[in-house]
């Protein structure tokens, strides 16, 4: 009875998402999903290698196919593609659309085996450039690593098309599943690879995640209406395409300008200690947990509707759907980073501490995490400004913002890494990020006469509040845990983790309530409707499939 009542859900239930709320369930939940594999990888990264020479090798080894990527593929996608290909659907204009996506895919697939091709020739002169610090056992271990993740670009460039094709039709579930599957690659490369092919088995590992990535999407493109056929140097006569290249430079170079700040810490960690690199990316990666389920998560499910009402010269609609977004991501990743800034050593211990990850790892580990975890609401809200921009077509103000930004990351790690080392990596991140969300939301204020600029205040004044006296009391239960568990064992940690938070979550739920926060009072609500709706769902599938 079950698998009818799903069979036919399935086949009468084709509508895609049609809010930006129920667009960002989705692709939060699938997130948290994600997200939690994420640490489930870097557990087993920690666990079997620890902060060593073989984890700096492996994150060294992203640097040049994840450039490739991000200046050939995400530009295109992010500030580019989407909104053209948007707005020819909304115009019910799809014969173009579809050319579009086909030849976009048919430059992105040339061009990235191209580049592919030429940097994988010259993977050890470039390599020795991004990791001078690395002797030449372990360099020559980086070019082994990188030229097999080579592969991926090409994968993930493709599966970055249907996921805009995707995304374009608010088809967000199966888009959502994608960074599911990628994970789940590179689990299996830690796990099984490893065994049969020693730490190179970690590299194959990314390349299956990222074929995984694309095999998930294509079928749900396909559905869609796209059809794949080979062009040659013609595709540049199409106009949107011209457009798309034209939008995109811009972007283009504002991600070359975010990926500068990726190789900058990379060159700057390798000539520290053994480890520095891998450690940086620990901690980097705990604290993107919350960035990526509600600050990407958010920015991704509005930008199409940001997209149709500046096509459709809606300004009011624009600046409630930026409002309400900013506002519901400031109330997940503010007391969420309270939460991590309190608890981040029995975080690092809980998520980590296993088997080859030491004390002294932990320790670099929670210190760095403490200092991003302070500028996590600036780097949530980064992704919703840009592609408030992007959706305006304005693709060089981002640009301009993180030019300057990175510029100040630079030489914050320049005047710092002396005297802090490691450290000197998360602190200028950190500075960078709050200067570059200050600068957008300035900028974006003054194209609009308001960006309901007083419920946003109310909102981050009474978050704030909420957040504080939850500080408080994960601190409280911190002690009070303390007294009854024993802090030298694993459960001990994650007994007084998970009471110092329930409390903490607890009193910032009150507070909440008492002060009529409007942005739980939506999260309440929506959780009860979709509850409702679900058993409604149930009920009529069973009445249906039974023939009542």
């Amino acid at each position: 009875m079950i698998k009818k009542i799903f069979n036919h859900k399935l086949l009468t239930n084709s509508n895609p998402s049609r809010t930006v709320a129920s667009a960002a369930f989705l692709i939060t939940v699938a997130g948290l999903a994600s997200r939690m594999l994420g640490l489930l990888r870097d557990r087993f990264l920690a666990s079997s290698f620890g902060a060593g020479d073989t984890l700096d090798v492996y994150y060294a080894a992203f640097r040049i196919p994840d450039l490739i990527y991000n200046l050939l593929i995400l530009g295109a996608l992010s500030a580019a593609f989407i909104p053209v290909f948007t707005g020819l659907i909304s115009k019910n204009e799809n014969k173009d659309a579809w050319k579009l996506a086909n030849g976009l895919m048919n430059l992105a697939i040339f061009s990235i085996i191209a580049f592919s091709l030429i940097f994988c020739i010259f993977a050890p002169f470039l390599m020795r450039i991004i990791t001078p610090g690395f002797s030449p056992e372990k360099l020559e271990k980086v070019v082994a690593f990188t030229r097999i993740m080579f592969l991926s670009p090409l994968f993930l460039g493709i599966s970055g098309i249907f996921g805009g094709i995707l995304t374009s039709f608010k088809r967000f579930f199966i888009y959502s599943l994608a960074p599911i599957f990628y994970n789940i690659g590179i689990i299996i490369g830690v796990l099984v690879f490893v065994k049969f092919w020693g730490p190179i088995g970690l590299a194959w590992g990314v390349v299956l995640g990222a074929f995984l990535h694309m095999v998930i999407q294509y079928p749900a493109a396909r559905d869609l209406g796209y059809r794949h056929s080979w062009q040659s140097i013609k595709c540049f006569k199409d106009k949107n395409i011209r457009r798309v290249l034209k939008l995109m430079v811009p972007r283009t170079l504002g991600i070359a300008i975010n990926q500068i700040n990726l190789l900058v810490i990379t060159i700057f960690a390798s000539m520290l200690a053994s480890g520095s690199l891998a450690i940086f990316n620990f901690a980097q990666n705990l604290q993107s947990v919350p960035l990526g389920i509600f600050g990407i998560s958010f920015s991704i499910a509005v930008f199409p509707t940001l997209s149709s009402f500046f096509a459709k010269k809606d300004n009011d609609n624009f600046v409630n759907s930026f409002s309400q977004v900013f506002r519901q991501i400031l109330f997940f990743v503010i007391p969420l980073s309270v939460f991590i800034i309190l608890l981040r050593a029995q975080l690092v211990r809980v998520i980590l501490g296993a088997g080859k990850f030491d004390w002294e790892d932990t320790t670099l580990t929670f210190q760095c995490l403490g200092i991003l975890a302070a500028s996590l609401f600036a780097q949530s809200l980064i992704p919703l400004l840009a592609r408030s921009f992007y959706a305006m077509h304005d693709t060089k103000t981002p640009f301009y913002v993180a030019i300057f930004s990175e510029f100040l990351n630079i030489i914050t790690v320049i005047l710092l890494i002396g005297k802090v080392q490691i450290l000197s990596l998360a602190i200028a991140f950190s500075l960078s990020s709050v200067v570059q969300m200050i600068l957008l939301l300035f900028i974006l204020r003054t194209k609009f006469e308001n960006l309901d600029d007083r419920k946003i205040f109310r909102s981050v004044s009474v978050i704030a509040l909420a957040s504080f006296l939850g500080g408080i009391g994960i601190q409280l239960g911190k002690h009070l845990a303390s007294d009854f568990v024993d802090m030298d064992t694993f459960l001990g940690v994650f007994s007084q983790l998970s009471f110092a938070a329930l409390l903490g979550g607890i009193i910032f739920i009150g507070t909440c309530y008492a002060l009529k926060s409007q942005e739980f009072l939506d999260f309440k609500h929506s959780i009860s409707r979709r509850i409702f709706r679900a058993k409604k769902d149930i009920i009529e599938d069973t009445s249906e499939v039974s023939g009542i």
